[in-house]
């Protein structure tokens, strides 16, 4: 992980533990000329852009910034396929741009690799470009190939930053941003990137690596009241997603502990979780656990389910957390996608 409060997992997880935050005012100013408080990992510990993508023009700023923000990340998680072929990446990457401009998947990738030094299977990767809940929906995707394609590794992961002006401009005149000054219903951009390794059951004894947690399903769902749409907001895409997530687990696990939630401020969100957890409230301990680290870090967009993930992995492994942990993340737009993280 590479986020506002640590440059890597372990760093992140005990940061967030401990209650530190790096929100702070910016050199941004909003259209009422107050500072828009961001979550931003700072300028120095951000690797620079490698020479050779310097002149390239399909690269945006708020591109470039994404593959230095990936740099440290995706070497971190690399460290588990030194010994191996090198997996498919299947990265989540923000919705598209308020500009339109977008580099091909194959060129940004490509970028990746020369950016970080990482070997991928390049062939086999994918950008899924959903906002925050693409990582999910992105290990939809990993969960299939590791099962049909005789993969004994898949990367997943998200990177995104709302560091920049023309974004943060419209997000703004949408009346989305936290203001100090004003109504509580906003939230605090921020930025991050987090990957993670995942393989089919006997792949860490095969490759002398010791799993952390388990994944044990995914859920998907469609909201039809979006904030892009006219329909009215329901719910129902994420509570569709718990639906669909605890039919596909066995029968035997155990109801849910702890929650990392999609929750970053904004009332939107919290309704949506509301109608979930009302409707599925069954599958849930009645003293369960809730943790929603936008708090500390900003909204981190695509790169929050890996994230969320992450650290509900390493709370089980160092048993802070409670087995089994259900994590969930809502987008902009229709996607929805919910998935338990259980001991290993």
């Amino acid at each position: 992980m590479t986020t506002p409060v640590g440059l890597n997992a372990a760093s992140t997880a005990a940061a967030i533990r401990a209650g530190i935050t790096r929100i702070k005012e910016s050199t941004v100013y909003d259209q009422r000329g107050d500072s828009i408080r961001l979550g931003l990992v700072g300028e120095e510990y951000i690797p620079p852009l490698e020479a050779s993508l310097e002149d390239l023009q399909e690269l945006t700023a708020w591109h470039r910034r994404m593959l230095r923000l990936a740099t440290l990340a995706l070497r971190e998680v690399s460290e588990g396929w030194k010994r191996m072929p090198p997996p498919p990446l299947l990265l989540a990457l923000p919705e598209p741009h308020p500009d339109g401009r977008e580099p091909s998947q194959e060129s940004l990738l490509k970028h990746l690799v020369v950016q970080t030094g990482v070997e991928l299977d390049l062939r086999r990767s994918k950008l899924i470009r959903e906002g925050r809940a693409g990582v999910l929906l992105a290990l939809q995707h990993a969960l299939d190939m590791l099962n049909t394609n005789r993969l004994a590794t898949v990367c997943v992961g998200g990177v995104d930053t709302y560091f920049d002006l023309d974004l943060l401009d419209a997000l703004d005149s949408q009346g989305r941003l936290l203001h100090t000054r004003g109504p509580s219903d906003g939230f605090i951009p921020g930025e991050g990137a987090a990957f993670l390794l995942l393989g089919s059951p006997g792949a860490g004894r095969y490759l002398k690596l010791n799993p952390i947690a388990r994944i044990t399903g995914v859920g998907i769902g469609t909201e039809k009241g979006h904030f892009s749409s006219e329909e009215p907001h329901r719910g129902d895409g994420l509570a569709d997603a718990f639906r669909d997530l605890f039919a596909s687990l066995p029968v035997n696990t155990h109801k849910v502990r702890c929650v990392y939630a999609g929750l970053n401020g904004e009332n939107f969100w919290a309704k949506e979780w509301g109608v979930a957890y009302l409707r599925n409230s069954r599958h849930f301990e009645p003293d369960h656990l809730m943790a929603h680290p936008i708090e500390y870090i900003g909204d981190p967009g695509a790169a929050l389910g890996a994230i969320l993930m992450s650290l509900a992995a390493i709370g089980i492994q160092r048993q802070y957390r409670p087995s089994p942990c259900l994590v969930w993340c809502s987008s902009d737009k229709e996607a929805r996608a919910a998935t338990m993280v259980q001991t290993a």
